[in-house]
């Protein structure tokens, strides 16, 4: 298992370099993985790259239309985890199973949704966060500075406003890949009036 991670960290290094592109922030041990700006398919990549630097696998949620074919086999081996976006409730439910039994696990979602321009941030990885007790991290890259890394890591507190004022004040100055495409940090819950 070693020499998998030694031979993926090596492989994400030369094809980093060769991209001009590099890695920062610390990786964490737990957490809920904010993956953003999402603008395009080469997020993924990244991603899969940043944590093979890290020497981390990650749970990464992706829709299961891209499980299809010789694609599937290739997702499935990088960790990818496929997510019916009809009926997401089984699958969150084995990967909350498996957080319980595993003292490093990293869930990572990409909390727009979709490489599209939105007005709301999807809030599955709030609500995950909420109820497994699991800190959220935020995960990102920056087209300008030509870097994917690490943020801060939090737990957070159950005030949605305050805790995406602090998301939105990280994500400010990243730049996805196609910047026209960035839905802003926001969650439907913040519009909703107070009950």
């Amino acid at each position: 298992m070693r020499r998998h991670f030694l031979l993926r960290r090596t492989l994400a290094r030369t094809l980093l370099r060769l991209a001009r592109w590099r890695t920062a922030g610390e990786v964490p041990r737990r957490g809920i993985l904010v993956g953003a700006p999402h603008t395009s398919n080469w997020d993924w990549v990244l991603t899969m790259l940043l944590a093979w630097d890290s020497s981390v696998q990650i749970r990464l949620l992706v829709k299961h239309s891209f499980f299809k074919g010789p694609l599937g086999v290739f997702m499935r081996a990088t960790g990818a985890v496929e997510l019916d976006r009809a009926n997401p409730g089984a699958t969150i439910k084995t990967l909350l199973a498996d957080a319980e039994e595993d003292e490093t696990f990293l869930l990572g979602i990409a909390a727009e949704g979709t490489r599209s321009r939105t007005d709301y941030w999807k809030s599955g990885f709030y609500r995950i966060s909420q109820q497994t007790g699991i800190p959220v991290t935020l995960a990102y890259l920056d087209k300008p500075s030509r870097t994917v890394g690490w943020g801060p890591t939090f737990s957070l507190t159950g005030d949605v406003g305050a805790d995406m004022d602090r998301i939105r004040a990280f994500y400010a100055d990243k730049t996805g890949i196609r910047p026209e495409l960035t839905t802003p940090p926001r969650l439907r819950e913040e519009d909703r009036p107070a009950s």
